[in-house]
């Protein structure tokens, strides 16, 4: 949390995207321009390893519960993540988004969206999955809604690529977890976040040109001018 001018009102952004899409940099660079413009800002990361409240998605992602992610109901794997969020929510940073704090975070609800969605090949139970979890995250658990999500369009065979050097968040090894080690469910949750995106209208920000992924800097540059124009001049950089 850094800054002291404070906002009009209360701003929650958030950066989406499939594993090793280059989201936990992209938010550590834009809370660094809020920062540097004096905003009020917080940074935030779901799952969040850090809290007891993550137990039960350690477990899921390492495998206790079944080595195929399919193993697990998608809601009960979605009430995992949900819980910690709520838990989250309370703990840490209610207070501040009520207080006209502006807020980055790396995945919220629209990654229950994707990657639990994913495990449904009929699209009518798939479609009433994802309103099931809106529902439940924003109106029954009363989870702020973002006021802007860019989802960080970057193919599987790329993240792949990527991700193949990234240690894990949970043991800090560089063993997978259930989610990373499936590639044919990477490219399902590619797939069908690029259904929600379009749906749900995210900005979708496309990370390759020329058949390879766009430089650091460039893909924040296209970030920050978005939420410049969708914050309709609250956030300025």
């Amino acid at each position: 949390m850094a800054g002291n001018f404070k906002n009009d009102k209360s701003t929650l952004i958030v950066i989406e995207g499939i594993d090793s899409s280059g989201k936990a940099t992209q938010v550590k660079l834009v809370f660094e321009e809020l920062v540097k413009k004096n905003y009020r800002a917080m940074k935030l990361e779901f799952p969040d390893y850090e809290s007891n409240s993550s137990a039960l998605i350690k477990m899921y992602l390492n495998g206790e519960f079944g080595k195929d992610p399919k193993s697990v109901n998608p809601y009960a794997a979605s009430l995992f993540f949900a819980s910690d969020r709520f838990a989250s929510y309370k703990t840490r940073w209610e207070k501040f988004y009520k207080d006209k704090g502006v807020l980055i975070s790396d995945r919220y609800v629209s990654s229950n969206m994707i990657y639990q969605a994913a495990k449904f090949d009929n699209k009518k139970e798939r479609a009433d999955y994802i309103d099931w979890i809106f529902d439940l995250e924003f109106n029954k658990l009363n989870l702020p809604e973002p006021d802007i999500i860019i989802f960080l369009c970057m193919p599987p065979e790329f993240c792949r690529k990527l991700n193949d050097k990234r240690l894990n968040k949970i043991t800090g090894s560089r063993g997978k977890d259930i989610h990373e080690k499936d590639s044919g469910y990477m490219e399902r949750t590619y797939e069908v976040a690029m259904e929600v995106a379009v749906k749900y209208k995210w900005e979708i920000l496309n990370c390759i040109e020329d058949d390879l992924i766009k430089p650091i800097g460039k893909i924040n540059s296209e970030i920050l001018r978005i939420i410049e124009n969708k914050s309709n001049g609250e956030i300025k950089f």
